[in-house]
């Protein structure tokens, strides 16, 4: 009987040692799980239709920006010798001057067709540039285009019109070279105000301009 309790332990010991030395599984053999590929983002139809709008607007922002340098560009030409014409329009006023001054005097009338000849030449080789003159006497004031240096009551012209011009003005193009100096008429004051001195107009200082 003992003999047979000692078979039975060295059996039990022989099952745990087969046990024991039983490799381990091998985790590394088991196929590996598949892996996630990642989603290609694909933008959806708001976001397709935002970058639509965008592209729009920078294609406007940038054509107004090509045809603002455009006109920025023809402006510059049409006003880069606008120095030099204001340097030339008192060279006009002499001549014009020349020309009033002879014909008061009743000098030679050779004289007075030369200059007015060369004034003529010299507005027109003017106007090839864009300048021109501005109509005054005869129009309403124009604060735009007229500089009043004295106000002259009158009867017979509207109130707030040009009755004389002092000094012509220019144009060049559509911008104001120089603004005319002239006269403008005024309404006569109530005639209990009135002294009777025999003038159809009173001539105020020059410099009062029309408010």
């Amino acid at each position: 009987m003992a003999s047979k309790d000692k078979n039975d332990n060295r059996i039990s010991q022989l099952d745990s040692s087969l046990k024991d030395d039983r490799p381990a599984e091998d985790t590394a053999s088991a196929p590996p799980e598949e892996e996630t590929q990642p989603e290609v983002a694909v933008p959806k139809q708001d976001e397709q239709q935002e970058l639509q709008d965008k592209y729009l607007r920078l294609a406007a922002e940038f054509e107004n920006y090509k045809r603002r340098a455009q006109r920025d560009q023809r402006e510059y030409v049409q006003f880069a010798i606008e120095g030099l014409l204001k340097e030339l329009l008192p060279i006009v006023d002499n001549l014009e001057r020349a020309i009033q001054a002879s014909k008061e005097q009743r000098e030679s009338e050779g004289l007075v067709q030369g200059v007015e000849l060369t004034l003529k030449q010299f507005l027109e080789t003017l106007m090839r540039f864009g300048v021109r003159q501005i109509d005054s006497v005869g129009n309403p004031f124009d604060p735009a285009l007229h500089q009043a240096v004295a106000r002259v009551e009158s009867r017979t012209a509207p109130d707030n019109t040009v009755v004389e011009e002092y000094q012509k003005g220019y144009l060049l193009h559509d911008r104001v070279l120089r603004a005319a100096m002239v006269a403008v008429a005024v309404a006569p004051a109530p005639a209990d105000g009135q002294q009777d001195d025999g003038y159809e107009y009173t001539r105020e200082h020059p410099g009062d301009a029309p408010h």
